[in-house]
């Protein structure tokens, strides 16, 4: 069978590895001998539970998960995180502190703020968001009930460079766009949620991994399907989960494992980055904002500082052979979202392109 494939640049929902996409095709009518197709079989099914045991325990192998941190398998996305994290850990002194280095820490600062009381403990919004802020920039508050980062920027293109030493606050992080890229200390976040769509499975899909400790009663008035507590003690089985993009979340953690772990894929990010900053730094024509301390490896925003090229530059990759190299439309520009499953061949593609294009254009 014959398929041609682009090289596909999207933010999210975005690539997942082909080997992935091979294997889940293969068992797609019938999954181990079932007769049926996962989208089909009962999530309370010996086979089912099977599939969710198998990602959970390979996830916690992939990101080496102590036992102390449950992990849940959830629906909402990184958005309704937004909400949950603040109406389950808001409720001893009612109030937490945000940093705000984007669009989703800032929107989730919002959203919290319904909740309790949000202290902006570092924010590099006047400087449109190009840096990180560094630890004796932060007004942390020691009172708060937990410090709340975003650690990879999607749509400005830049992740933090260290952990923020928080003291006995706990510590929150918004990993959607960076979760499984590189390895880990798990232990320093009290917290770690994201959305599958970039890095594990499809759409659908939403990741918690929260320590133990953290899990009790929430704020009054919190919905069941909002409430740690419920879904932990459920094992994410209270309802229906989004039974397909964990098992595509199963056959990732599988693609992780055998290619070497977390280490292999950090050298394989690190790789693909590197070669395409590399063009930028290096090119007349293009520029990349963000300061080099702190540019995302999955997320590589650039620009020519024209939005006639830009708009050029999008419609002949698209003929290219190549999609979504447009910018966020807060930002515009040009975005190369360059996450795991993308191969060095596309970034070398994409490179070639971007080369020719200076030459015709600069």
């Amino acid at each position: 069978m014959k398929y041609e494939r682009i090289y596909n640049f999207s933010a999210g929902p975005s690539m997942l590895p082909l080997e992935v996409l091979e294997k889940a095709r293969d068992e797609m009518l019938n999954y181990g001998g079932s007769g049926m197709s996962v989208m089909e079989m009962s999530h309370r099914s010996k086979v089912y539970e099977s599939i969710i045991t198998e990602a959970e325990s390979k996830m916690r192998k992939v990101m080496n998960i102590p036992d102390n941190y449950k992990v849940l398998f959830l629906q909402g996305g990184a958005t309704l995180q937004f909400a949950m994290v603040a109406m389950n850990l808001m409720t001893k002194n009612r109030k937490a502190d945000y940093i705000l280095t984007g669009n989703f820490s800032t929107k989730a600062a919002e959203e919290a703020a319904k909740f309790g009381t949000v202290n902006i403990a570092g924010s590099t919004k006047e400087e449109k968001f190009v840096r990180i802020p560094r630890q004796n920039e932060l007004k942390l508050d020691p009172e708060a009930d937990y410090v709340h980062i975003c650690y990879n920027n999607t749509i400005f293109g830049s992740v933090w460079d260290y952990i923020p030493d928080t003291g006995n606050v706990p510590l929150v992080a918004d990993m959607s766009s960076c979760i499984m890229s590189e390895p880990v200390d798990v232990t320093k976040f009290a917290l770690i949620y994201a959305g599958a769509q970039k890095n594990i499975a499809p759409a659908g899909l939403t990741i918690v991994i929260i320590r133990e400790d953290l899990i009790c009663e929430p704020l009054a008035g919190t919905p069941t399907m909002c409430n740690y507590s419920i879904l932990a003690k459920n094992d994410s089985m209270y309802n229906t989960p989004p039974t397909y993009p964990i098992y595509i979340c199963k056959l990732v953690m599988d693609w992780l494992i055998d290619m070497g772990g977390l280490t292999e894929m950090q050298a394989r990010n690190r790789k693909k980055a590197a070669l395409l900053y590399e063009v930028i730094d290096n090119s007349k024509l293009f520029k990349c904002s963000i300061v080099k301390e702190n540019r995302s490896m999955m997320n590589v925003r650039f620009s020519t500082g024209s939005e006639e090229l830009d708009a050029k530059f999008v419609k002949e990759s698209a003929a290219s052979g190549m999609s979504n190299l447009k910018g966020h439309r807060s930002t515009g520009g040009l975005r190369a979202s360059i996450y795991n499953a993308m191969p060095y061949e596309g970034v070398e593609y994409l490179v070639k392109f971007i080369k020719e294009f200076e030459k015709q254009n600069a």
